[in-house]
């Protein structure tokens, strides 16, 4: 397509008699360039700024700001793409070749201008910056592929939050630098209530919907500093650094709310969900390992779930340890009941 042809390379001829210009720039178009002007140093430099051009014809001898200036400005620029530079002069000592070469420019060439010679160097010039450019971006396309991939091993590919791994890698970061300096660090472990009759009923395609939008949920209400990612099936972790048990709580909740209050929306309906979490904290007499408080943050997830879900649980809470007070009474009632039948049986065998 006529739109996808790039227009051809445009070079900018910098000297301060107007007509070397008219004579170079004749030249230049009719063998199919196009051409900017600019009759001393400081102009050179603004329109470079505002249009980079793809080559500079540069006189060195030039009011304001030499033709010396105007290469080094030009080579030290971060800001500017490779501009390649041909010097042109009347004095042809090697001094200054030297000396325009060591400012920056690319080539060189001496007046009266032989435009033979000149054509051949523009082509010259334009072909190592084609070469130039076409490695520069490789190397960009290099660099987003690596990102890409950076960010692809440490995410997860539904819902865009860090993965397990990558969880666990900043755990143990973030709590090995908690214990040096003595800080509070807190860890949430938070699950969808109900989440299987939701694939069941609606399809996974619409489990797929809730869990990217409760993804979101959580990155509205984390802090910066705060790290969240989907631990595994239908539940999510969020590590927060600097935290004391009672804000984590507290943050915890407002995800509760958050969950609780969202329509969720999938192709062909919307659902309702909530979310029950476990929180747990260190300092604590009963953590003291990274893998002793995500324990403990599951285990209060564990009562959270069968005190009735649609709540936060902390570890070792009133409501935390009446849970395993009942559970333990549960499991005595059960062994005694156990003792009775079996000493009933034996009972029963003697007569």
């Amino acid at each position: 397509m006529a739109g996808d042809v790039a227009p051809p390379p445009r070079v900018l001829i910098v000297d301060d008699h107007p007509d070397n210009v008219e004579v170079i720039r004749a030249r230049l178009e009719a063998s199919g360039y196009r051409t900017a002007s600019a009759a001393d140093g400081e102009e050179a430099l603004r329109l470079v700024r505002e249009d980079p051009p793809d080559l500079i014809l540069l006189d060195v001898m030039m009011p304001k700001v030499s033709g010396m200036e105007v290469a080094r400005e030009v080579k030290a620029s971060k800001d500017l793409p490779f501009i390649p530079i041909i010097m042109q002069t009347a004095l042809e000592s090697t001094e200054m070749k030297v000396e325009g070469l060591g400012a920056g420019a690319d080539d060189y060439i001496t007046k009266p201008i032989n435009f033979a010679e000149l054509e051949a160097r523009v082509r010259s010039m334009l072909r190592i910056k084609e070469l130039h450019d076409a490695v520069e971006k490789r190397e960009r396309d290099l660099a987003r592929a690596n990102l890409e991939l950076q960010r692809m091993a440490i995410t997860d590919g539904l819902t865009g939050l860090l993965n397990r791994r990558h969880l666990e890698e900043r755990l143990r970061e973030m709590f090995d630098h908690s214990q040096r300096l003595h800080e509070p660090i807190s860890v949430v472990l938070f699950d969808i209530d109900h989440f299987k009759p939701v694939n069941d009923t609606h399809g996974h395609q619409a489990g797929d919907e809730v869990l990217k939008q409760l993804a979101d949920l959580l990155r509205h209400v984390a802090r910066d500093i705060d790290r969240v990612g989907r631990y595994g099936g239908e539940e999510f972790m969020a590590i927060l650094p600097g935290t004391v048990l009672d804000a984590a709580v507290t943050f915890a909740e407002r995800a509760r709310q958050e969950v609780e209050g969202y329509e969720f929306t999938f192709d062909g309906g919307s659902l309702r969900c909530t979310m029950s979490s476990g929180v747990a904290g260190w300092p604590h007499p009963r953590i003291g390992h990274r893998d002793e408080l995500v324990k403990a943050a599951d285990d209060a997830l564990y009562v959270a779930k069968a005190r009735g879900r649609n709540r936060v649980v902390r570890f070792e809470s009133a409501e935390f340890n009446e849970h395993l007070k009942d559970q333990d009474a549960g499991a005595g009632e059960r062994v005694e009941r156990g003792e009775r039948e079996v000493d009933r049986g034996i009972v029963q065998d003697a007569r």
